[in-house]
């Protein structure tokens, strides 16, 4: 069984569709997948914030098994431990929404898996998951890239949280959640849990970029393309925040093709989803 984590609140359907087809088209391997998407309820901070309702997670379990009869998509409603740990936190209105803290409940669920693959939802596999999930972290409490531009602008060793291969056990052993909780709690994070992981970690295996690629996409090296906020020069300085589901602009922008069969699929079943 491979394990995948997702974050997120109603508006995450594109995001989770379209990786979640990109890993069934470009993976081989004949065994399931499990993928959980933890999810919670605090429309107090924004009207938007609403967890996940059932009927789209039907809708994903029903593509993902027509893959593999044995696939499952479930969710895990965290609203009380949110309220719990994070309530009134420093990093309660951090820089992207509360959702990107949640992942660090992962030593509290019941039943969680001791290794899995958080994604965030920005995610494109354009090649097989298996380079990646089957990388050895044994000694290790996860794996992360590099973040393209915290390399830089921070330190080395700086990572991207966007893609983590999480040996559950070995988090356990050190803490790495609750001292990272601990961070959230009483230090504001310009880059909150991010932030808030890279300085709760003991000890972490950087892997090659290649397997989190945040600007580029290299057709016969880029395993993961991640489609986060990224510099654009031309035609002048300036920020876009361009995701894979945006189909027009992957073309007329990035110029990709290599992700058509999915985006062709995804547009089907999105209509399919909206007209149900």
């Amino acid at each position: 069984m491979r394990n995948i984590m997702f974050c997120g609140n109603s508006k995450v359907f594109d995001g989770v569709l379209t990786c979640m087809l990109s890993i069934f088209k470009r993976t081989e391997t004949k065994e399931p997948f499990t993928i959980t998407i933890l999810t919670m309820d605090v429309s107090h901070l924004n009207p938007a914030y609403t967890a996940i309702d059932d009927k789209m997670i039907s809708f994903l379990d029903k593509v993902a098994k027509k893959y593999n009869l044995e696939n499952l998509v479930r969710k895990i409603d965290v609203t009380d431990i949110y309220k719990k740990e994070f309530a009134n936190s420093p990093n309660e209105q951090c820089y992207c929404s509360p959702y990107t803290l949640i992942r660090l409940f992962a030593d509290l669920i019941p039943g969680m898996p001791e290794k899995f693959l958080y994604l965030d939802i920005d995610i494109m596999f354009n090649k097989d998951i298996c380079m990646l999930y089957d990388i050895d972290i044994t000694d290790y409490e996860y794996a992360a890239a590099n973040d393209h531009y915290g390399k830089y602008l921070i330190r080395p060793d700086y990572i991207n949280a966007g893609v983590l291969l999480f040996n559950l056990t070995k988090c356990r052993e050190t803490g790495l959640f609750e001292k990272a909780r601990n961070q959230i709690k009483t230090k504001k994070w310009l880059f909150a849990d991010q932030d808030a992981l890279w300085h709760s970690t003991t000890k972490k295996k950087i892997i090659s970029q290649k397997f989190n690629d945040q600007k580029f996409l290299w057709p016969k090296w880029t395993v993961v393309r991640h489609f986060s906020k990224r510099l654009f020069w031309l035609p002048y300085p300036h920020t876009a925040n361009i995701k894979q589901y945006h189909v027009t602009k992957v073309h007329t922008v990035f110029k990709y093709d290599q992700f058509d069969d999915i985006l062709y699929e995804y547009i089907y079943l999105k209509g399919v989803f909206e007209n149900s």
